[in-house]
């Protein structure tokens, strides 16, 4: 049987079980991983899991295949994928595998691959994956699978790590989205002092209340509603493996991740003077030019959680962040995108402020910009349709095309950029004024149009 070429991403594996992904492409796949591990010299790697109804079974395939390459397993359980990439990261181990499909409805999944340490597998390295899981020339031996419940250690480090304030009552309201993250989140911030309305924080793979993904405002109206209603200090959302972050404030707004990262990097320059901070193409200009005035050294790149953390150790950053609620921390952590540890270290902003979320903007210019737009377009059609709209504005405009084209205007900018993960065109606008904005969102979809 052919492993579907589709279902290798730019960032990770992921497809419908059943019709994409079985126990035979798992078996192949980690096959394939563990003989490329034995290769580089590793010996062992970590297996965990999402809470979704086919990742246990999944999982034991992997661990089975892996142990065939000769490969040893430590099994870690269902855990959060930041959970998993702390078991790597914190006994320096030569990586893992994370089954799980995000945020992806239930009847998804996939796998995120991490050999040496935390770094992710993406891109060409996927596809090195891909051609050895079709070629089937496995490594062979004979390798051990034990158990480590990682959970207390992960959770302990957290609370040394955190430099909470004095007013360590306020008020959260957690959204887990019934997702993996909840059940380790809820206990930590009433171990810390938190007054916690726990909402979807049960694990349940099918995802009943509403999608595991705060990045889509209408996964958030739960939480939105249940801030307002009970005068809750901050709203916190987790995706379905808590890798990705959701923030509302106080009045129930939602405040999307290039907004939060303007306070986290507030915080860090005050540590850490001078230091790098890195974004990506969907940000806000906001946020580029607060760091610079506070005195860091901002860096806009490619979106990607694979691609950021690979560009984070090359150039140092200390912090980053995506629209997308990804968020890592260099800075008195390890690097790699953790939910819950970047809302303790916004938590540290908060209890140290008496001002509430809504408030910490002060010198940030009112800007008008669009959430993401996704436009349909075919796998096969999307790159070349963004090389045609490069073209077309670098005759009239700057465009800065390190992922897409985010096309300048002197009033604000448009971006079109082709999804990594499926057949879709992502664009985003942002303008100083909504006539500007109009104006501009015109311009490029008219572009983009012409251009399919």
């Amino acid at each position: 049987m052919q492993i579907p070429r589709g279902i290798f991403r730019q960032y990770d594996i992921r497809g419908l079980i059943g019709t994409e992904l079985s126990a035979d492409v798992f078996d192949r796949v980690a096959r394939a991983v563990g003989t490329i591990a034995r290769e580089r010299g590793m010996r062992e790697l970590v297996v965990g899991y999402d809470c979704r109804e086919s990742s246990p079974a999944f999982a034991e395939v992997v661990a089975r295949a892996l142990n065939a390459t000769g490969i040893d397993v430590v099994d870690v359980g269902c855990v959060t994928t930041p959970l998993l990439y702390f078991a790597i990261a914190h006994k320096e181990r030569a990586g893992g595998i994370q089954i799980t499909a995000s945020h992806n409805p239930p009847e998804y999944n996939g796998l995120k691959i991490c050999l040496g340490g935390t770094q992710s597998v993406h891109g060409d390295g996927l596809v090195e994956v891909w051609r050895r899981a079709e070629e089937e020339k496995f490594a062979a031996g004979t390798g051990t699978t034990w158990r480590e419940d990682v959970a207390p250690t992960y959770v302990q480090f957290l609370k040394d790590n955190v430099r909470l304030g004095a007013r360590r009552g306020l008020k959260l309201v957690v959204d887990a989205g019934n997702g993996t993250g909840g059940v380790v989140a809820v206990p930590l911030y009433r171990a810390l002092g938190f007054d916690v309305d726990p909402l979807f924080c049960e694990m349940d793979g099918r995802f009943p209340n509403h999608h595991p993904d705060p990045t889509d405002e209408k996964n958030l109206a739960d939480l939105k509603a249940r801030v307002r209603a009970t005068g809750a200090d901050l709203g916190i959302a987790f995706d379905g493996d808590a890798d990705r972050l959701g923030i509302v404030d106080e009045r129930g707004d939602v405040v999307w991740g290039d907004r939060v990262m303007i306070v986290l990097a507030r915080a860090l320059l005050r540590e850490a003077p001078g230091a790098a901070v890195l974004g990506e193409v969907k940000c806000s200009q906001t946020l580029y030019d607060d760091i610079e005035r506070h005195g860091g050294k901002p860096i806009l790149w490619k979106t990607g959680h694979s691609l950021i953390k690979a560009k984070m150790k090359e150039s140092g950053a200390l912090l980053a962040g995506e629209m997308s609620g990804h968020i890592f921390y260099a800075h008195r952590y390890y690097g790699f995108d953790d939910a819950l540890y970047a809302s303790l270290r916004l938590l540290e902003v908060l209890t140290a402020d008496a001002r509430p979320m809504s408030q910490h903007f002060d010198g940030v210019p009112r800007m008008y910009a669009t959430p993401e737009i996704r436009v349909e377009c075919a796998d096969e059609k999307k790159f070349d349709v963004v090389a045609r709209v490069t073209e077309r504005f670098r005759k009239t405009n700057r465009v800065i095309d390190i992922d897409g084209a985010r096309v300048l205007f002197d009033d604000g900018w448009g971006l079109v950029r082709a999804s990594n993960t499926g057949p879709i065109l992502v664009l985003r606008f942002e303008a100083t004024s909504d006539a500007a904005l109009a104006r501009i969102r015109g311009v490029v979809e008219r572009a983009v149009a012409e251009a399919q």
